[in-house]
């Protein structure tokens, strides 16, 4: 994603950000959590200007522990048509489960640093990987509803590595050694953890 699309005050704040290199690509430490370049901006956006409901409802999680399979579940659950015995009517035959719970830092804060979301109707469903602290604070203050799931952490670790590893082997780059790999992860170094701060 290119800076250029977001305030300047995003960009001169990115580029003294600490960098690091985890994987293939560079994180960034915003307010003691690393994000990669195509992240950060959009969290930042979504931090200053998502107005948040009360009625919305947050699935929010580290990566690879268990997000595809909520983000599915919820929508069918907060969806009455989904209830219906006519499988026709079931959202997930038409939509995939990321349009029916976009994510905020990927899809909608991602090329427009304040998106007009009047078209979702109530309740709303998000997801993300954001960092409860890190959160817009209407989210925060709001009673919308956070649903957070986690996994062992041994699990979300090897199955981010073969994740990662599927994604830099198409493009050509060798495969992060599971040394390095295990490392960065014993010491917190990874995009978007958040694993302690929801408690």
């Amino acid at each position: 994603m290119e800076h250029s699309s977001f305030p300047s005050a995003f960009s001169t704040l990115f580029g003294e950000l600490p960098k690091e290199t985890w994987c293939c690509s560079d994180l960034y430490k915003w307010e003691g959590f690393w994000y990669t370049s195509s992240h950060l901006p959009a969290a930042m956006a979504a931090r200053l200007n998502f107005q948040a409901n009360d009625s919305d409802v947050f699935l929010t999680s580290s990566m690879k522990t268990g997000t595809t399979w909520l983000k599915a579940i919820i929508p069918t659950i907060m969806n009455p048509i989904g209830r219906m015995d006519d499988d026709n009517n079931d959202p997930l035959l038409k939509r995939h489960p990321n349009e029916l719970m976009p994510s905020l830092e990927v899809q909608l804060f991602k090329e427009n640093p304040n998106p007009d979301l009047s078209y979702m109707s109530s309740p709303r469903l998000f997801r993300t990987h954001i960092p409860y602290p890190m959160l817009p604070e209407s989210v925060k203050n709001s009673a919308c509803k956070i649903v957070y799931i986690t996994r062992d952490p041994k699990d979300t670790f090897v199955s981010l590595w073969h994740f990662l590893n599927s994604l830099v082997t198409t493009h050509g780059i060798d495969p992060w050694p599971m040394n390095e790999a295990f490392d960065s992860f014993c010491r917190g170094f990874m995009s978007l953890d958040h694993s302690m701060t929801m408690f």
